[in-house]
């Protein structure tokens, strides 16, 4: 804006809080700072809980770390550019917006999937599943005959055909295939009652 004289200055604000702002952080006023304290905490305290999920308690830590932030950067504020209230505000708001992304970094509820370790991968899971697994079936296998054991573990372990597992027990093919039925039919029945 230009007048015939020139440019005009922006209008100083001459409002009690404003001086005393400017008092704090031109001489570190400390009667300044404690008018300045009485005004805004409860305002502060107020905006904290107004519309967030902030609870009571962060609510006075906000007013601490606003007022702080105010007593250090007194110097700073220029009442041609703001009043004192629309100076603290901005402190307050971003303040707040900062102790609310802190709060949501460490006060998230648990999850399960918080307390499994991620690995990135699902081979911790599977390794542990694998290792209860075979501890089942190695105690499934303990209570059938010794001869269906090593029937099963010709096929299943060492993967061969019911032709091959014959040929090395030195049985006929039709013993292996039978004891290989009532192997599978008891592990069928030890699992139904596990």
């Amino acid at each position: 804006m230009t007048t015939e004289t020139g440019p005009q200055a922006p209008e100083q604000r001459n409002d009690e809080l404003s001086r005393d702002l400017e008092r704090v952080g031109a001489n570190r006023d400390r009667d300044a700072f404690a008018r300045l304290f009485r005004h805004f905490a409860p305002l502060v305290k107020a905006f904290a809980l107004g519309g967030s999920p902030l609870a009571a308690s962060h609510a006075e830590e906000l007013v601490q770390e606003v007022m702080i932030k105010v007593w250090q950067k007194s110097p700073g504020f220029d009442p041609r550019k703001a009043s004192a209230s629309t100076w603290v505000y901005a402190i307050a708001r971003n303040s707040r917006t900062d102790m609310y992304r802190r709060l949501q970094k460490f006060d998230t509820p648990l999850n399960a999937e918080d307390i499994w370790p991620d690995t990135g991968s699902v081979e911790l899971f599977s390794s542990v599943q694998m290792h209860r697994d075979a501890a089942r079936v190695r105690k499934m296998l303990g209570e059938l005959p010794h001869e269906q054991v090593q029937v099963l573990t010709k096929i299943y372990m060492e993967g061969k055909s019911q032709s091959e597992a014959a040929a090395d027990l030195d049985l006929p093919l039709g013993t292996v295939k039978s004891r290989v039925r009532l192997a599978l039919n008891k592990l069928q029945l030890l699992v139904e009652e596990a």
